[in-house]
């Protein structure tokens, strides 16, 4: 364990990080520095424990200190841990293109290996618009996205993102990127309940392509959760719907499972909950569990075809990264997707999530729970002033962050907003496990509820 001149050491040090979305003058104050990690358990540098609620964020999917990772990663340490990026390629990165290949429906087939979850919807925009130029359509450039979504931080990727506040102070953005409203149901944005308003924020995506006009639209995107918005998980029609409009009007659609996928909704990707195939999907988080950077894409076959000719013909991707593809973070996707698929632990992860979900039911009790919601292991409370008109809590009263730091200071991180809190551990919790966290969380909610009636 660090002494305490260490931590105040480290803590001097921070003047000099930018953290994500972070004011580094108050984190400073009260800074929390991980110093290890064991399965759901991380451990900070004065020895404060926590439970590791949020997978660090949606990462973490086979907990921390999995040693088969880490012997394959050290193994490959020794072995070589660059390649030249054009020209050449390393056995790792074949065989996670491979596994991702046999572990993904048809007739999703070909891999493009990059670095984050942001690179790799930034990947799929330029692949879609790429793809279109080669196909004889240049005009099909739009990209059309959800306003209340988030699909990374680079230029292209927070383009196609619809969370207002960490736009724009980067604004203006990559033009040809449009938003439409996201399917809220618990506060629908068209004034409708659900099943009588017949999935209209799927439909009037339809209305959109028609009015830009579909020779212009190269891609949906859409994230088949909605969890930066507070784990907004749609009708069962609504993707559906998507595919059926796509098809229709020759738009390629695409799904961002940064999050999503590897294990996180009780299956490998949400495309097999929801029953849809897109024609990309973008990748990211629990591909690797946070063991090495790593993130990717996978197209169909229609779309790689349209990439593969002649060196004189140039039909080859214009796109790539230093480290895409690198051996040693292929290696930790390569051994992080054999645990879970060799441990059960989708399997392991469906059963744990269904529990999770019935078991938060309970967090109704407290008058200021508005929405229950989630699918497998991800769960998200939404927090309201008068459950039966629904209205939020004035902005400053800031409900989800006191609620996420009364779990910090008892041992359980999550991940919140002033409106909402959301819970997505490791896929290796048990129930008894997930019944902490919500004792956890239930304690909290209600010690905060009290607070804020006595303001």
């Amino acid at each position: 364990m660090t002494t305490d001149d260490d931590h105040a050491g480290l803590k001097k040090n921070l003047e000099h990080l930018f953290l994500d979305m972070t004011q580094m003058k108050s984190f400073r104050q009260a800074a929390t520095i991980i110093r290890h990690g064991d399965g759901l358990i991380v451990t900070d540098t004065v020895g404060n424990q926590y439970i590791d609620g949020l997978s660090g964020i949606w990462v973490v999917n086979i907990g921390h200190g999995n040693q088969a990772v880490i012997d394959a990663m050290t193994k490959q340490l020794q072995r070589v841990t660059f390649n030249m990026p054009i020209g050449t390629i390393n056995e790792p990165a074949i065989r996670l293109a491979r596994l991702i290949a046999d572990i993904t429906p048809a007739p999703l087939t070909t891999v493009k290996l990059v670095n984050s979850g942001s690179e790799a919807t930034e990947t799929a925009l330029k692949l879609a618009r790429q793809y279109f130029l080669q196909m004889g359509h240049p005009r099909k450039t739009k990209i059309i996205s959800r306003y209340l979504s988030w699909h990374g931080a680079t230029m292209g990727a927070l383009s196609m993102s619809g969370t207002t506040g960490l736009k724009t102070p980067f604004e203006p953005l990559l033009g040809g990127c449009l938003q439409v409203p996201p399917p809220y149901c618990y506060r629908c944005p068209y004034g409708l309940r659900y099943p009588d308003c017949d999935v209209a924020c799927a439909r009037m995506i339809e209305k959109v392509i028609d009015w830009e006009g579909p020779q212009t639209v190269a891609a949906i995107i859409v994230d088949p959760v909605m969890v930066s918005a507070g784990i907004l998980v749609p009708p069962d029609e609504y993707l559906p719907i998507l595919r059926n409009i796509c098809d229709r009007t020759n738009t390629l659609l695409i799904f961002d499972e940064v999050i999503t996928g590897f294990g996180r909704v009780g299956k490998l990707f949400a495309m097999e909950v929801f029953g849809v195939v897109p024609d990309i999907v973008a990748m990211g988080k629990g591909m690797s569990s946070g063991y090495a950077p790593l993130a990717a894409i996978i197209a169909s076959q229609r779309i790689a075809d349209a990439f593969w000719g002649k060196p004189d013909e140039h039909l080859e991707f214009m796109h790539g990264h230093t480290f895409g593809a690198n051996p040693l973070s292929s290696t930790a996707g390569l051994a992080s997707i054999q645990q879970m698929l060799a441990h059960d632990m989708l399997e392991h992860a469906e059963l744990v999530g269904k529990h999770l979900q019935q078991q938060a039911q309970n967090l109704y009790r407290h008058e200021m729970v508005g929405d229950v919601r989630g699918v497998g292991l991800m769960m998200g409370v939404e927090f309201v002033t008068d459950r039966q008109t629904r209205e939020s809590f004035p902005a400053e009263v800031k409900a989800g962050l006191k609620v996420q730091d009364a779990c910090k200071r008892r041992g359980l991180l999550l991940r919140a907003n002033p409106d909402w809190i959301a819970l997505g551990p490791p896929l290796i919790s048990t129930q008894v496990d997930i019944d902490r966290m919500l004792e956890i969380i239930d304690a909290c909610i209600e010690q905060v509820q009290e607070e804020i009636q006595d303001l």
